[in-house]
């Protein structure tokens, strides 16, 4: 995901600093985030001389490092960009080298979008000045393009009358989830790219289109499995939403298609503001009845909560549970849609079992949460993985789940006990109140393991335990065989299935959320519904603390059992 979203102008006023969008790869390293770029000889970067020197000249890529999220083992993401923005300054090297800093102003984006469209250079990035760090598009971040370029998926290639190897590339979007045909694009080709590209496409031919394209703009088509994209410049969609003058930029290597969706231009105002954008149709219905709580308090929570739950919501597959009458009536478990959410909800393609597509739901915006709320939902599952990447998880979730009997007290002691077991493995967890019975021990993994070696780990992770201490824990899934103990529920460590968001409500008495705590904090916290849809203000306010600034942040991987 890419972490600005598209604006269609520069946000006014001093609380915004402005930077030059590089045209390039966005990179973390050890020294701080960086943009990985190739200036040309005007001293502008270009994505296409950056992929030609990934293949024969990397030692000519500039790292231009634009933040710091850590310093001699402090995190940073918890104050603000103009503080970060110095101490990065004072650790890169002065003068010319390969990790310049990325300068910016204060105010006056209008006008420097101007310059730069004139200098005919990428954009602008803008961020608030006193904004925290958030690894999500969610984050507060704008960018504005001096010209139009996004990805698309690379479907098919159609044959040339001329000495060229193919005359042009025909184009995908997802939409819906599902490719849509967005045209063909048959300039920005060198003839080492051309041979290039047949030597990608060779192998991912098939017989079958992807997507449905006019006959006559498709004939003789070569159809490719839609494995690979490219970024394209263009100046516009058309009336039938093709591409107008498209320009060839180069293939990416790290962009998965069903993640490639049309890019927006959303208003400024309504990128940077997470207000009630959605109107709430009978915000006065009870929907939580025992303590009289409306539709419109759920969405009022759902405002508040939205910067610090979004980075969450954004990154992966979610899916809904609706209760169209309240919480005590019959509510339903919702993961595809065929558009009756409107575009505020997105949506990915993820093969099914089967071998065919089906549209699963992502939120990247405010907008799209309140759009969620107003169709009735309640609740918000998320998978344990990335829409870039499905096929990976990205973290492990144990719910310690307690027998009818026990008390908190008796989970409070188990989650201690299981977060040193996880410990000896060389897992670091983070603990977080469910807002129902029990407590979650999230370990954060880089996306490396595949599901079916993370559901293995899990498994044998929980058996182990169960057999090490079966007075106090269980990994049985029969809940007769259950009693008096905690089962250790593994079985949220398989694709396509979901865990409880941070911050989402819970249909349940009492409308609890569920709320990431600290170590600390699970030693005095006497319940799992500890918080509620009344405590939005003390949850923004807790989730900027120093305290929670590293939560379910670890770079580690699947250690072996």
């Amino acid at each position: 995901m890419k972490l600005a979203t598209l604006a269609d102008t520069v946000p006014a006023g001093k609380r915004w600093l402005h930077e030059m969008k590089y045209d390039g790869y966005g990179v973390l390293l050890s020294v701080g985030g960086g943009e990985a770029v190739v200036l040309d000889t005007e001293g502008r970067s270009s994505f296409q001389v950056l992929q030609n020197a990934l293949k024969s000249a990397p030692g000519s890529i500039d790292y231009f490092a634009f933040n710091q999220l850590e310093s001699d083992g402090e995190d940073l993401t918890q104050l603000a960009l103009t503080e970060r923005k110095p101490e990065l300054a004072k650790i890169l090297p002065q003068g010319k080298s390969r990790f310049p800093y990325s300068d910016h102003i204060a105010g006056n984006g209008e006008n420097l979008l101007n310059q730069f469209r004139a200098a005919c250079l990428e954009g602008v990035i803008s961020k608030p000045a006193d904004g925290r760090y958030v690894g999500s598009r969610s984050g507060g971040w704008l960018t504005t393009k001096c010209i139009k370029r996004q990805e698309f998926v690379v479907v098919g290639w159609t044959p040339s009358d001329k000495s060229r190897l193919f005359r042009s590339l025909i184009l995908g979007v997802s939409e819906d989830g599902v490719l849509r045909y967005a045209g063909k694009v048959g300039t920005g080709f060198d003839n080492q790219e051309i041979i290039g590209l047949m030597v990608v496409m060779a192998p991912l031919e098939q017989e079958a289109p992807a997507v449905k394209a006019p006959r006559a703009e498709v004939r003789g088509a070569h159809w490719l499995r839609p494995k690979r994209v490219a970024e394209i410049a263009f100046s516009e969609m058309t009336n039938v939403r093709t591409l107008r003058h498209p320009f060839y930029l180069g293939l990416h290597e790290d962009k998965k298609h069903e993640a490639v969706v049309m890019e927006t231009e959303a208003p400024v105002k309504a990128a940077t503001i997470p207000a009630r954008s959605v109107v709430i149709s009978n915000p006065d219905r009870v929907i939580f009845p025992e303590g009289k709580m409306s539709k419109g308090e759920l969405a009022d929570y759902y405002a508040q909560v939205a910067p610090i739950m979004l980075p969450w919501a954004g990154s992966g597959p979610i899916s809904l549970v609706r209760c169209l009458q309240g919480r005590a009536k019959k509510c339903f478990f919702q993961k595809h849609d065929a558009g009756s959410f409107r575009d505020a909800v997105r949506h990915v393609a993820i093969r099914e079992k089967d071998g065919h597509d089906e549209p699963y739901l992502f939120l990247d915006t405010a907008e799209g949460l309140f759009t969620c709320v107003q169709m009735g939902t309640i609740k918000f599952h998320g998978w344990g993985s990335r829409i870039e990447d499905v096929k990976k998880a990205d973290r492990l979730v144990f719910d310690l789940d307690p027998d009818v009997g026990l008390d908190f007290e008796n989970v409070r002691s188990a989650a201690f006990q299981f977060c040193e077991i996880l410990q000896t493995l060389g897992l670091e967890t983070f603990p977080m109140l469910t807002g129902g019975k029990g407590v979650h021990e999230i370990a954060p993994l880089v996306s490396e393991a595949e599901w079916l070696e993370v559901k293995d780990f899990a498994h044998r992770l929980a058996q182990a335990v169960a057999k090490s201490d079966p007075e106090h824990f269980t990994a049985a899934l029969p809940k007769v065989q259950r009693k008096g103990r905690i089962f250790v529920d593994y079985l949220r460590n398989q694709r396509g299935t979901t865990a409880v968001m941070p911050f989402a409500v819970r249909a349940r008495e009492g409308a609890p959320v569920a709320v990431p705590i600290t170590w600390k904090e699970k030693e005095m916290i006497d319940k799992p519904s500890y918080w509620s849809i009344r405590d939005g203000t003390d949850l923004v306010k807790r989730a900027g603390s120093k305290a929670l600034s590293g939560w379910r942040r670890a770079d580690q991987t699947l250690p072996d059992l």
